[in-house]
Order: structure tokens, then C-alpha cells, then sequence
């Protein structure tokens, strides 16, 4: 009896390493949301972002049902935060894995060159929380619910 023992554990301490190698690439296809988010401009950024991003994901930020396609989401990065904040860095702080899911746990920062939602900081910058929750299917990010403290953003450009 014994000597089934042994496979079996074989077979256990494999799956156990091949499910902790998924976790971990994972992990390194969510990261490469926030290289593009920190490297806004950058065509390579952007490029490996749409690798790690399944053609139907979807940017989830609210309830209003305007859900941002992945063509968007690049348009908005590389656009708008580009232009707008060229020094933006998004941080990762804290990465947690459940199955399927990863969370974020990200700092963002920056220092916007106009005005950010209406408000000018005259060259203030913001330092805010963010709280991200991917959803990672056969390899790729297919949606991806985000909170960003861009209130707390706005009254640091403000100095109130």
C-alpha cells in the first residue's frame, strides 16, 4: 500500500506547482495594466496591455451601464492621461489572488500640466488610492472593475 502513496503525492506536489505557476502569470498579466497606466505614451505599453487583455474586456468604473471596450480604454490612456498627465504613475502596493481574481490594492499619482476635471492644480500634484478587481480567463483580463479616489485627486489639486 505504500507504494501508491508516493505517486499520489507526485501527482499532488504537481498540481500544486502548475496552480501556483498560474497564480503567478496571473499576477504578471495583471501587472501589465499598470505598466501601461504608469507608461501612458508608450506604444509598447500599450501594446502588451492589449496582449494581456482578452479583444471583449471591459472597463468597469460605475453602475451608469457606460462601460469603457478595451479600444477605449486605450484611447483614454494614451490620450487624455498621456497629454494630460505625462508623469503618471500607478503603483502597485498590494496584489491579492483568489482563483480567477486578482486585486489591486494601487497608488496613483501625478502632476497634471491643465486642468483635471475642471480643476486647475497650477502644477499641484495628487497622490490617491486605487482599488482594482480583474477577472483573468484562459490567460487574458477580461474585465476589470476600478475605483480611483479622483475626489480626493481634485481636492489636493484644489488645495482645500
Amino acid at each position: 500500500m505504500n507504494f501508491l502513496r508516493i505517486p499520489g503525492s507526485a501527482i499532488a506536489l504537481f498540481l500544486l506547482l502548475v496552480s501556483g505557476s498560474a497564480m503567478a502569470d496571473n499576477k504578471a498579466v495583471v501587472q501589465t495594466f499598470y505598466d501601461f497606466l504608469s507608461n501612458p505614451a508608450s506604444d509598447d505599453a500599450a501594446g502588451a496591455f492589449k496582449e494581456s487583455t482578452a479583444e471583449s474586456w471591459i472597463s468597469l468604473g460605475d453602475y451608469s451601464g457606460s462601460n469603457k471596450s478595451r479600444e477605449q480604454f486605450i484611447g483614454q490612456v494614451s490620450g487624455f492621461f498621456a497629454k494630460l498627465i505625462p508623469d503618471l504613475n500607478w503603483e502597485v502596493q498590494e496584489m491579492i489572488q483568489d482563483a480567477n481574481k486578482v486585486v489591486v490594492r494601487g497608488r496613483a499619482s501625478g502632476t497634471p500640466n491643465g486642468p483635471l476635471f475642471g480643476v486647475d492644480g497650477k502644477g499641484k500634484s495628487f497622490d490617491i488610492l486605487t482599488i482594482d478587481i480583474h477577472t483573468i480567463e484562459d490567460g487574458k483580463i477580461v474585465s476589470s472593475y476600478h475605483v480611483e479616489d479622483w475626489a480626493g485627486a481634485l481636492q489636493q489639486l484644489s488645495g482645500k
